[in-house]
C-alpha cells in the first residue's frame, strides 16, 4: 500500500504473542503499533523523543485515540505504518496514522497529543522547532 499523502512509513511484522484466541492481531497491539511508528516519525524528521524535547518543562500527552479497524492482520504479516502530522494546534497536534498490508487497509487511527507544563498541569505551546520541523517534513500542510 502506497500513499502519496504520506512521507513517512515504518514497517512492523506481526509476531506471535500479538495475535489473540482468533488468530487475529489483538486490538490494543494497534496502539503499540502506533507508538513505535510515531517514535520513529519523530526521529525522521530530526526531533527524536525525548532528547530533542525538554521534557523536564513540558512534554507530550495522549489526549484522545480513535482507531477504526477495515480488516484484520494475522501472524507474520508485515504492517506498512504512515504517519503524518495532520494538525498542529498552538498547544496540542493530530497524527492520523493509516496502517496497511500490501494493497489493503487495515486500520485508520487518530491520535491527538497535548504539550503540557509538567508543575502546571497546564497546556503549554508547541515549540517553534518542532512546527517548522513538522511542516518542513510534511508532503500535505498540516491543518493549523
Amino acid at each position: 500500500m502506497v500513499n502519496e499523502n504520506f512521507r513517512f512509513s515504518h514497517s512492523i511484522q506481526v509476531r506471535w504473542s500479538e495475535v489473540d484466541a482468533q488468530s487475529v492481531v489483538f486490538n490494543p497491539h494497534y496502539l503499540t503499533f502506533a507508538d513505535i511508528a510515531i517514535t520513529e516519525y519523530y526521529r525522521a524528521i530530526g526531533m527524536p523523543y525525548p532528547a530533542a524535547f525538554d521534557v523536564s518543562v513540558a512534554d507530550l500527552y495522549a489526549r484522545k485515540t480513535q482507531i477504526e479497524y477495515h480488516a484484520s492482520a494475522h501472524f507474520d504479516d508485515v504492517l506498512d505504518l504512515y504517519v503524518r502530522v495532520s494538525r498542529l494546534g498552538r498547544s496540542s497536534f493530530d497524527f492520523h496514522i493509516e496502517v496497511g498490508r500490501k494493497d489493503e487497509s487495515i486500520a485508520t487511527i487518530e491520535m491527538t497529543y497535548v504539550h503540557a507544563n509538567l508543575e502546571k498541569k497546564k497546556s503549554v505551546p508547541l515549540t517553534d522547532k518542532f512546527r517548522v520541523a513538522c511542516i518542513a517534513f510534511e508532503n500535505v500542510v498540516p491543518e493549523q
